[in-house]
């Protein structure tokens, strides 16, 4: 639970380090939702997302814009559901083939996969159905997924070179952090 919690934290702080672009702002988030999959077991990883989801629901500043319940209904709520998917598939990953460098990037390109495909279905949604304007599948990932791809890959990357040296040795004896 306090590892689960101090992800939840870090994705939180990493909200705040943020670039300003028209719907989706560049921000750290998905470095800790990276690191919360490839450092942490699949439950934890999985909590970790769903408690800073409920942190941001329940009005707590801790998203790169609004918080509160009426984030449902903005064009980044798509991506923030697709955290909890995506740091639970890393783990997965992770937790079924090892934290090697390799295999910690490939999930995390996973997860971004997981992102991509949730927060730009929700950015296309929103946009059209509840913003009321037009947005075409291709308008969606040029705005939601374009500019933001070299950026997560060297996430990614930075999560599995932190993963494969920091994860062995949280995994040692006495390190337990299944719980």
């Amino acid at each position: 639970m306090i590892m689960a919690s101090l992800f939840a934290v870090l994705t939180a702080v990493g909200a705040q380090v943020r670039i300003p672009l028209p719907l989706v702002p560049i921000t750290l988030q998905v470095l800790f939702v990276f690191l919360s999959g490839v450092l942490l077991p699949p439950r934890a990883a999985l909590l970790s997302m769903v408690l800073y989801l409920a942190m941001g629901l329940l009005g707590l500043p801790v998203f790169a814009g609004e918080s509160g319940p009426s984030i449902v209904l903005h064009p980044t709520f798509g991506f923030l559901v697709g955290f909890i998917l995506s740091a639970w598939t890393i783990s997965m990953i992770v937790s079924a083939k090892g934290q090697s460098f390799p295999v910690c990037f490939a999930a995390c390109l996973a997860g971004m996969g997981v992102i991509y495909g949730i927060g730009v279905a929700g950015l296309y949604l929103n946009v059209n159905f509840v913003l009321g304007k037009t947005m075409t599948w291709a308008q969606a990932v040029k705005v939601g997924l374009l500019p933001f791809v070299a950026g997560d890959i060297l996430k990614g990357l930075a999560a599995a070179l932190i993963a494969s040296r920091v994860g062995p040795r949280l995994a040692r004896p006495g390190a337990n952090i299944e719980d």
